[in-house]
């Protein structure tokens, strides 16, 4: 079983757990907090922590796969509906953007403490990054074919654009700010949309 096929937070101790664990994290930082204070701060017995998660490593790559996994879930039902590029790049874009601001604490968490990660933990963030760069990707690619899309901005350039600044989100957006994330998201999608806009361009020659 892989990581994705994996239940996330499958149970109530290790939802209290991970629970714990980052709000700890974020107040104290990795280094600052103890597998003893996550314990205590969960109402839980060493040995239950254990049983779960074998170092704080553990749940602070939990806590990224918890984020990631939802997201990769999502963009995955956005595929099986098979949109139009247009409708695809827009709800991508709209539900990466409201899942980050939805679990914005474990965004923060994991982008300042993600080098704590060994390298066989980082080699699978990378892997799991790169899917939801290569698809989405791909959606801007099928829509520059179609000519549904401008073709002057390669769809890498696009992607680095749209997704580097959903993962800037955890420096800057905060849940108590003018901004909600629905409002955030749309107006993301449409000024990404604006950009690809293709009026009266052709499909690609075969």
């Amino acid at each position: 079983m892989t990581d994705l096929e994996r239940p996330v937070r499958a149970s109530a101790v290790e939802r209290r757990i991970l629970a714990a664990a980052l709000r700890l994290f974020a107040e104290r930082g990795f280094d600052g907090t103890s597998v003893q204070g996550i314990v205590e701060a969960a109402a839980v017995t060493k040995g239950a922590l254990y049983h779960y998660f074998a170092s704080k490593d553990d749940l602070l790559y939990e806590i990224y796969h918890s984020l990631i996994a939802r997201q990769l879930a999502d963009l995955d039902l956005v595929l099986a509906e098979r949109l139009p590029p247009r409708e695809a790049v827009r709800a991508v874009l709209t539900g990466l953007i409201r899942s980050t601001a939805e679990h914005i604490d474990e965004a923060k968490v994991f982008s300042r403490e993600m080098h704590r990660l060994d390298h066989d933990r980082m080699r699978s963030v990378r892997a799991d990054r790169r899917r939801y760069h290569v698809t989405f990707r791909g959606i801007v690619e099928q829509g520059q074919r179609d000519g549904v899309f401008a073709r002057a901005t390669p769809a890498e350039t696009v992607t680095i654009v749209a997704l580097g600044m959903v993962n800037q989100m955890p420096a800057w957006w905060r849940a108590n700010g003018p901004k909600p994330a629905e409002v955030l998201a749309d107006e993301v999608a449409g000024f990404v949309l604006a950009a690809l806009d293709a009026a009266g361009a052709q499909p690609a020659a075969d």
